[in-house]
């Protein structure tokens, strides 16, 4: 049982609807079903990061924080969505974006246009001879300094690393989980598909079917990597899926046999797109009218359609794609767009 006295804020529309895409079903021979996280709000951009942030920002809200710090690159989901939420709650937001895809000096697109529209203060870290570890390292160094000289000001300064890939903020989709239950009774999940950066949405899918899936027949959770990934990563997603579920009160266990990371859709890299997520951005827009992005749900959709063509799903499966949002994505620099039409 989840223990209902950790610290929550209500940002989203909750439960996001689940409906079964009939045409690419009947196409690809499987039972395919939609989770709209892209539907979470409160605004058009909404994406999976709401979930977390009402766990996240509960937190903050406890303590008394008036300033939220978080990071991302220059397009980042996550860090557009905190600043949403926190204007939500009146907290001012400061944000530190790697500069992984330089963003557009003579006209703001994206995610980047959303941030400035929201009032968030905006710290740009420069990629430029530097690997993204020792950029992560630069964000974070600013942002202690920046907490500190706030705190001294008076401030209660709040930091969520990027991703919002914390114990409490995966407590989120580990309660995502419980809500997609619910919502198909009746329908036996074989899998869900979504697509994984730092690791937070996956740790928490997969304690969430540890704790709330079916123990005779488990749910595989089909993490889709959008960037390369060291060995030593899925071991620190099982860490934080078991730091999740003691955060919520529950004593089930998560193993590195519970994880199904692949590693071959993101093609090139981070931000840059490919042909088989752009393949599948036109496969779903033009099938069944939804749209994705070309970093996270477009490639990972990809994986999907690969998953089922090389027979990993089997016919007749019952197969939940996770919409983790991201649309803003369709609006940001060329370079990251790629050619979707």
């Amino acid at each position: 049982m989840a223990n209902q006295q950790v610290p929550k804020v209500s940002l989203g529309f909750f439960p996001t609807p689940i409906h079964r895409l009939n045409r690419l079903s009947d196409q690809l021979g499987i039972n395919l079903y939609l989770k709209r996280d892209d539907f979470t709000g409160p605004n058009l951009f909404g994406g999976n990061k709401i979930r977390k942030l009402e766990y996240l920002l509960g937190d903050a809200m406890n303590r008394g924080a008036d300033t939220v710090i978080t990071f991302g690159a220059t397009q980042s989901n996550h860090a557009m969505e905190t600043a949403v939420a926190a204007r939500k709650l009146g907290l001012a937001t400061i944000l530190y974006l790697e500069t992984i895809t330089p963003n557009d000096q003579q006209d703001d697109r994206g995610n980047i246009l959303i941030d400035k529209i929201l009032g968030a203060t905006i710290h740009y870290v420069s990629m430029v001879d530097r690997t993204e570890s020792e950029a992560d390292e630069v964000a974070m160094q600013a942002a202690l300094k920046e907490k500190a000289r706030l705190e001294a000001d008076g401030h209660t300064v709040y930091i969520i690393p990027v991703g919002g890939a914390t114990p409490i903020g995966s407590a989120g989709f580990v309660m995502g989980f419980k809500e997609l239950t619910e919502q198909l009774p009746d329908v036996t999940i074989d899998a869900v598909v979504h697509g994984s950066g730092t690791g937070g949405t996956a740790a928490g899918l997969i304690a969430g079917a540890k704790a709330f899936g079916r123990t005779d027949h488990p749910t595989k959770i089909l993490s889709m990597n959008v960037s390369p990934k060291p060995v030593a990563h899925y071991q620190k997603v099982v860490d934080l899926a078991n730091a999740a579920l003691a955060y919520l009160g529950m004593d089930n266990q998560v193993t590195l046999a519970d994880t199904h990371f692949d590693q071959s859709y993101y093609g090139e890299g981070y931000e840059i797109p490919s042909e088989a997520g752009s393949a599948a951005i036109r496969l779903l827009a033009r099938t069944e009218g939804i749209l994705t992005d070309p970093v996270y749900t477009g490639k990972a959709f990809a994986g999907l359609l690969n998953y089922v063509k090389s027979g990993k799903i089997k016919p007749h499966s019952n197969v939940v794609f996770w919409h983790t949002g991201g649309i803003s994505a369709l609006f940001a620099e060329h370079q990251m767009v790629g050619q979707i039409y």
